[in-house]
């Protein structure tokens, strides 16, 4: 393998997950946002962070309520997803524009998006000026997900949900599994 050095240095860290951020103001307004910068941070608490610009219709409401929903798109909503990351909600209802609907959510005050299989309630800890953006750090508070991706035993099949990631400007489906964790050295594979 040959490997040269790319033009200038970025985040090059590909794929990653592509999600629809809901949240409203204390007035009540609505609004998505399309975010690539999240992730899970610790276990224990369960923690999620999200890097929003400031420039985004978002960034307000966020640091007014400190409460989002990390709402996970499934293949059926890439073009919202794409939508609610190229359109302002300062200009446009994203929620009728893209015919999604607003839930409600167990725990906090932000919206679920019914159409999305895993909803992620979030309560930010910290923010975390960055740059560019800031993280909004913290603790997730319930999970919402659809019960037709459950099973008699309660568990939760993400493969069969179709989600999306994004890598380097362009939308990708998952759900092909490769093996489940400890499969390189499970002495007798599960059935």
């Amino acid at each position: 393998m040959s490997k040269i050095t790319f033009e200038k240095p970025g985040n090059f860290i590909y794929p990653v997950p592509a999600v629809l951020v809901s949240l409203q103001d204390k007035s009540g307004k609505k609004n998505i946002v399309t975010i690539a910068w999240t992730g899970t941070v610790c276990s224990d608490p369960p923690m999620a962070y999200i890097s929003v610009r400031h420039e985004r219709a978002s960034y307000p409401m966020l640091k007014e309520t400190g409460e989002f929903v990390i709402n996970l798109p499934d293949e059926s909503m890439v073009k919202a997803l794409d939508y609610c990351g190229v359109k302002s909600g300062a200009k446009v209802d994203k929620w009728k524009d893209c015919s999604l609907t607003p839930g409600k959510a167990s725990v906090i005050s932000a919206p679920t998006i019914e159409e999305a299989p895993v909803s992620i309630e979030c309560v930010v800890k910290d923010i975390i000026p960055l740059g560019s953006h800031d993280m909004f750090l913290s603790e997730v508070v319930a999970v919402d997900v659809d019960e037709k991706y459950i099973d008699k035993k309660n568990a939760f099949h993400m493969e069969d949900a179709k989600l999306i990631a994004y890598s380097h400007g362009d939308y990708m489906s998952l759900g092909k599994k490769l093996g489940d964790f400890g499969f390189s050295v499970r002495k007798k594979p599960r059935h």
